[in-house]
């Protein structure tokens, strides 16, 4: 009786930042062009890394699935989020709330798994230089994106069936700007004690591990640079691990702030800020930190225009 009783909700609503209802066009503008220029730079990624044999190593094909995943994250939801402030209307239906959690964690996942596995990739290639070819062959580096791929896909497909199974009564508020599992759980009149066990465990085990590799395979690249003579190389390779670093800690810190605390301790502006930039701000640096000071990407870019230059004349 108790569940024929309840009114089951079939959208929820997005406010996301409707508070700013001053700064909507500004918010617009911002979102748009941070969104524009993560597609363009991802995309161009994309593209001369797969045109340039001489980028088919290692490092430029954990950094081409890098670059993927962060095109598909932002799209996840910046361009529903982009329609919302554009119509003024903030709903979206119960399915596709689903749906955009579901891939919302998929490629956080996975852009989390890649970092680490980019980590790993530099500390062979500054520790191990002479057996990087040996260690870092084309059946490990497949292995090294297949298998995350796999978590990251089952990860999020069990958090989002637990949450089908919640009832949802007549709260359908999201004070986000995506359906994100931390908004949606409150508003279920079910016992939700499970899921928020679930985020805390599975989440946390998700994130915990990579970073605990990432901190390992920074500490040996530390050690080993330390004992470089030359104080140009120190600096150099400390330029490329600091840039990285940067976006880590970036990241890390984000996440850990929406999902590794108690939803008591959560509040709607500490949330929208920290996933704005995971979700968007993260996406947007990665082909900036990768790429505008990476030589041989910049001279394969060069290369590629210069072709099509040539070809238009």
């Amino acid at each position: 009786m108790e569940k024929e009783n309840l009114t089951s909700v079939s959208e929820f609503l997005l406010l996301g930042f409707s508070d700013w209802l001053e700064q909507q066009a500004l918010l617009f503008a911002l979102f748009l062009c941070l969104y524009l220029t993560g597609l363009f730079g991802n995309i161009l990624i994309l593209l001369v890394i797969g045109a340039d044999h001489g980028l088919h190593t290692p490092m430029y094909f954990f950094l081409a699935n890098l670059s993927f995943v962060d095109l598909c994250l932002a799209s996840a939801t910046v361009p529903k989020m982009l329609l919302n402030i554009q119509t003024q209307t903030q709903s979206i239906s119960y399915p596709g709330c689903l749906a955009q959690m579901y891939f919302c964690m998929m490629f956080a996942n996975m852009d989390n798994f890649l970092l680490t596995v980019m980590a790993y990739d530099r500390y062979v290639a500054i520790c191990h230089p002479l057996h990087y070819s040996t260690i870092m062959t084309p059946h490990l580096c497949a292995s090294l994106v297949a298998t995350p791929w796999v978590i990251a896909i089952l990860n999020p497909l069990l958090h989002t069936l637990m949450m089908a199974r919640l009832h949802f009564c007549s709260a359908n508020v999201i004070h986000h700007f995506f359906c994100d599992i931390n908004s949606l759980l409150p508003l279920s009149c079910s016992d939700t004690s499970l899921n928020q066990l679930m985020v805390l465990a599975v989440v946390g085990l998700i994130f915990v591990v990579p970073s605990v590799g990432i901190l390992g395979s920074y500490s040996r690249i530390v050690s080993a640079v330390m004992k470089v003579p030359s104080a140009r190389g120190k600096l150099k390779a400390f330029s490329t691990c600091g840039s990285h670093l940067a976006l880590v800690v970036l990241f890390y810190g984000a996440i850990t702030g929406v999902y590794m605390t108690p939803l008591s301790n959560h509040s709607t502006e500490k949330d929208s800020a920290a996933s704005v930039i995971f979700m968007v701000v993260a996406p947007v640096l990665n082909p900036f930190i990768y790429s505008l000071r990476n030589n041989e990407l910049k001279g394969a870019l060069k290369k590629i225009l210069g072709y099509h230059k040539i070809f238009s004349q």
